[in-house]
């Protein structure tokens, strides 16, 4: 983190040092089959639109996303992985290698192992013309190894990694083979060494052809065809070799799992076999056996082991149980006959062959067999076998632990989530307990602070508040006393209203043993959660009462039908919830729908007092662009303010909420004057100003005087000073980098007395910087800016910052929380503490 305002003479209550760490990360997972992989140093990586993101399964939370990628993320792979020499899983020396959809493959090194701290990172010399669909990786000693990738172009590129002796020097990287597939695309690949032939290397290929190619090659990386094995019907989608399975007195054998799209997996064999035994064979025997190839001085026959049917939609991944614990030698390491899958049909499954006859069957079944459940993508391995890993089309993750001494029990843990598409707005709750963020994935999410014995204080999705069926757009708190509420916009013409319910306001106290001073009386909130029907848009509320007495015999017999869905089941949580509970039994309940708006809404904000409701929507005319108000509780409309021509992009009210901003698409803001006698509420249009030669994005007050700031694509930032009904201009900073989408303006540690505030910038590009401002006050004195810091890459978003959001810590002194949310679907708060030098 670099210091923009170190070389500047402090100013009196600028902003000297400052101190900036992430306290969490909410993304969701890419809906890719290969996205995710999960390491031997115990991380699991997966593509976050165009970041990649780490998490660590114990803590279930996200330690960083790596910034690079320009495109989104389609496959990650961890080198060395989980069935490479324990020597070589205990090396310092990790990479993480991530491909995207512009054909682009970087390579990112661990530094230290125990501490995750990330260095450098390299991008293959040789790019893909197309995206990026698989990489498979073996090292072929402690210091090189093989890496191979495939793309939606038809090419499978094989490179050398060579790692380096000194930590500071970069890995040697060069493209030693390229393997030309024709017009169908190959999107799973798999490396192996072949059994009884040292430094020999088995490469599997598969796609949309129906077939699996094998390659056998060696550690200069150099490939030529061996066979062609089919039997699957549809597309091809995950393949995996096994490690060699030494059986007493006979010959090391080698495993191949294919899965597919016509819902079956096969499981090939592949044995050497001397030269004469291959003269003596049949035509017939060949055809039933399957091919056999050549590769150095060796001869191997490939057959098919076994045909397993259980899923009941397409299998897209398939595994094989990593290396055991123990395996310590490089020919000869063990590993259980264990098979894990995954499909669409909603369910993991353990495939194991049986002690007695070897007839491999069905030894475990997880999954999320609820209605909202859409089935899984992939599935992985814990490095030591003990867990399993699924990723879904809501882009969840699900996670089981075997918890059985002598028998197996999976049992499911929780995980870290987020958003799958673009967040577009996020907001603290009136008491700053926990923050509330909506997204294109058409989902509200609460994240809040949880107590935990084990981990101390650590940031969980708490509650999903809404499910719906359009893209959301904006989203605004209700402030002031009573019960949470919250009003919603989206790609359609309404605005929604939302409660929440008592079992969200109990689970909120009892997971973060705080919760807000106007909802500490719990009598008066007589709805328990909320039920949505299958085609519906609206969720209607589950009153306490009646949820006891609406288990009838009707609703058991209904639960047979395929159109059954079952009712929601609030109930008041101990833990952050999972996947499953998520998605379905904690919505609250929508008490009010406002119409009025033509099109769809774009942006909502509500007063400091809690009394009214702005909303703007998309608009091409200055009819459309009128700004609505509603009044809080009655949910009426009580005033519509023209002045825009195009859209109004943002709006806030001032601090003392006499004063509606609003910034728009036609490059002005405006400032409407609000005054509230009694029940009537008056408006009056004070200022309609050109400010920006491009878009006006983002808008925010300044808490202390009557200051605001607007924000540009133009890449300014400029700072306006109301006097009576007059605005002039106050100052404008440099320009930025890329273009300026988000601002939040506030004061560290609410000492208004010191004149003193803090500007945050979001832009464009993701980064985020911070301003000290000071000055500017009743006496006339002249407003300063001064950069306080540039925020690290890595604390930062990889797409455009959408909305900012301070958190006033009102015991801590200077030590403030800003939320944030992109484009790259991520959610973000990070702790900044202020010091500054008083003059």
């Amino acid at each position: 983190m670099s210091d923009l305002g170190s070389e500047l003479a402090p100013s009196p209550g600028v902003i000297e040092d400052i101190d900036i760490k992430s306290v969490f990360i909410g993304a969701g997972c890419n809906r890719i089959v290969n996205n995710v992989s999960w390491g031997p140093c115990g991380l699991v990586s997966f593509g976050a639109q165009n970041a990649v993101a780490l998490f660590h399964p114990q803590t279930a939370q996200i330690l960083t996303t790596l910034p690079g990628h320009k495109a989104v993320v389609n496959c990650t792979k961890w080198l060395p992985s989980c069935k490479d020499p324990t020597e070589v899983q205990n090396a310092e020396k990790h990479y993480l290698l991530s491909g995207s959809a512009d054909g682009v493959i970087l390579v990112w090194h661990m530094i230290t192992r125990e501490r995750q701290q990330w260095g450098r990172v390299q991008q293959m010399p040789e790019a893909h013309k197309k995206g990026v669909t698989c990489i498979a990786a073996i090292f072929t000693s402690l210091n090189s190894a093989v890496v191979a990738s495939s793309s939606c172009d038809g090419m499978v590129l094989v490179w050398q990694l060579f790692a380096p002796s000194d930590e500071t020097e970069d890995c040697r990287l060069s493209c030693v083979n390229c393997v030309n597939m024709g017009s169908k695309p190959v999107v799973t690949l798999s490396l192996s060494e072949l059994p009884g032939q040292g430094g020999t290397l088995l490469l599997a290929m598969s796609g949309l052809d129906h077939k699996v190619h094998l390659y056998s090659g060696d550690s200069t990386g150099k490939f030529l065809p061996a066979c062609t094995l089919k039997g699957h019907t549809d597309w091809i989608r995950s393949l995996d070799f096994s490690l060699p399975v030494h059986f007493q007195n006979a010959k090391a054998t080698l495993y191949l799992a294919s899965s597919s799209q016509d819902k079956t997996i096969r499981i090939w064999k592949i044995i050497s076999q001397e030269k004469e035994e291959r003269k003596e064979e049949s035509a017939l025997r060949s055809f039933i056996e399957g091919p056999r190839f050549t590769s150095g001085s060796a001869s191997y026959q490939v057959s098919l082991e076994s045909l397993l049917i259980g899923h009941e939609d397409w299998v897209y991944s398939v595994q094989w149980h990593p290396l055991l614990p123990g395996s310590t030698c490089l020919v000869q390491r063990d590993q259980s006959l264990s098979i894990l899958s995954a499909s669409m049909d909603k369910t993991m499954m353990i495939w194991r062959p049986e002690k007695t006859t070897g007839i491999w069957v069905n030894a475990v079944t997880v999954g999320e067999l609820s209605h909202c459940a859409l089935g899984f993508y992939g599935a992985h391995w814990g490095p030591n076998g003990d867990s399993i890993l699924a990723h879904g089309y809501g882009g969840s993750f699900h996670l089981w632990n075997n918890a059985g001494c002598d028998h197996e029990n999976w049992i499911p843990k929780k995980v870290p989530s987020g958003h799958f598409g673009a967040v577009s707005d996020v907001s603290w709750a009136r008491s700053g307990e926990y923050f509330l963020s909506v997204s294109h994935d058409q989902t509200a999410r609460i994240f809040a602070p949880c107590v935990d014995e084990a981990c101390g204080m650590s940031w969980h999705e708490i509650a999903r508040p809404q499910v719906h069926g359009h893209d959301i757009n904006c989203l605004a708190v209700i402030e002031g006393e009573g019960n949470y509420q919250y009003v919603s916009g989206a790609d359609e013409k309404v605005a929604r209203v939302f409660e929440a319910p008592l079992s969200f306001l109990k689970s909120l106290k009892r997971l973060s043993s705080s919760i807000g001073d106007g909802a500490e009386d719990l009598s008066d909130v007589q709805i328990l959660g909320a039920n949505m029907s299958a085609l519906g848009l609206s969720q209607k509320p589950i009153y306490a009462l009646a949820s006891k007495s609406n288990t009838t015999g009707d609703s058991i017999g209904a639960a047979d039908s395929l159109e059954y869905v079952p009712d929601a089941a609030p109930t008041v949580l101990t833990e952050p919830p999972v996947e499953d509970r998520l998605a379905w039994h904690t919505l609250w309940p929508e008490s009010h729908k406002l119409y009025g708006h033509g099109n769809e809404l774009i942006s909502l904000c509500c007063d400091h007092a809690g009394r009214l409701v702005a909303s703007s929507c998309r608009a091409q005319s200055a009819s459309v662009a009128e700004i609505w108000l509603w009044e809080v509780g009655t949910w009426r409309a009580v005033g519509r303010l023209p002045s825009h021509n195009l859209t109004v992009t943002q709006m806030e009210f001032s601090p003392d909420d006499s004063l509606l901003l609003a910034v728009s698409r036609d490059r002005h803001f405006s400032i409407f004057s609000i005054d509230r006698s009694g029940s009537e509420v008056s408006s009056r249009l004070l200022v309609w100003r050109e400010a920006h030669k491009r878009i006006i994005w983002a808008c925010a007050w300044n808490p202390i005087e009557c200051h605001f700031a607007t924000g540009s694509r133009d890449k300014s930032v400029k700072l306006w000073a109301v006097r009576g009904e007059a605005v002039t201009p106050a100052l404008t900073l440099p320009l930025f980098g890329s273009g300026v989408t988000a601002l939040a303006w506030a004061v560290p540690g609410g000492h208004h007395s010191l004149n003193s505030s803090v500007l945050a910038v979001g832009m464009e590009s993701g980064l985020i910087e911070l301003w000290s401002i000071t000055g500017g006050g009743h006496a006339g004195s002249v407003l300063r800016a001064e950069p306080a810091t540039r925020i690290d890459p890595l604390l930062c978003h990889v797409a455009r910052v959408s909305r900012l959001r301070w958190r006033e810590v009102r015991p801590s002194g200077e030590i403030m929380e800003l939320a944030s949310c992109g484009t790259d679907n991520c959610v973000r708060v990070l702790q900044v503490c202020l010091r500054r030098v008083l003059v």
